[in-house]
């Protein structure tokens, strides 16, 4: 039996492939949204039910089991290519990617709030700012999900977040997050997410120049996000 290798977090170019837990949770938000902006019932219903499973532990809301889209990472658990504890860091993962997503969703019914490619977490949060200036108090719910201790703890602080891209309606590349949920919970993990996270954060265009012309900041994990404006983001809408 072997245990699950994390992907990598730094995303120098969005078209990183996705590791397994990310590449599950991609398709399985990428079909539920697709039916939620159909405004299909189905598709409406489990969005509700999965918005009850935010900051909970994977598996403890009965009423989840089956909608979160893990089962590709079930079949790898049954051929033995998942350890019990690499299969449980997997869960959690998926289950608070998903579960935010559903949040995030929720009352945008014309635009996709996850992207594949799509901005990383820390320059979603950047794009909250009005100008280049940073914005404190959205820095400091920032910075309070770095220092989160344990997954649940993790996924409860980033509901705060979530609800203020909801509001400005800032798409996140939820298959990455999903990746980045799973390496914090290995050894060093959490200090690499971090790392990558304030990268994306600060990869924002510099004020104008004399010459009126604004200057592009600089290029590090996650500084094609930045600018991008999330209208015009490229969608792969079943490929992860």
């Amino acid at each position: 039996m072997t245990t699950s290798r994390p992907a990598p977090v730094t995303s120098g170019t969005r078209q990183a492939p996705l590791g397994p837990v990310g590449a599950a949770v991609h398709q399985r938000i990428t079909r539920l949204q697709r039916g939620y902006l159909d405004d299909r019932s189905d598709a409406v219903g489990t969005l509700a039910r999965l918005r009850r499973g935010i900051g909970r532990p994977a598996g403890e809301t009965a009423d989840l089991w089956g909608l979160i889209g893990t089962e590709p990472l079930y079949e790898q658990y049954e051929r033995r290519e998942l350890t019990e504890d690499a299969m449980r860091q997997a869960e959690e993962a998926a289950h608070a990617a998903v579960t935010l997503w559903s949040l995030h969703q929720q009352s945008h019914h014309a635009a996709r709030m996850h992207r594949r490619p799509g901005p990383e977490l820390g320059a979603a949060v950047r794009r909250l700012a009005s100008g280049p200036e940073i914005d404190e108090p959205t820095r400091k719910r920032f910075v309070r999900v770095g220092t989160a201790a344990t997954p649940v703890v993790l996924a409860g602080r980033l509901r705060d977040l979530v609800l203020l891209l909801r509001r400005e309606a800032v798409p996140l590349d939820y298959g990455l997050l999903a990746d980045q949920l799973h390496t914090w919970q290995s050894p060093g993990g959490p200090q690499a997410v971090r790392r990558s996270w304030g990268r994306s954060y600060l990869a924002v265009p510099r004020p104008a120049s004399g010459n009126g012309e604004a200057t592009a900041g600089p290029n590090v994990a996650g500084s094609s996000d930045g600018p991008q404006d999330p209208d015009t983001t490229t969608s792969e809408d079943d490929t992860p």
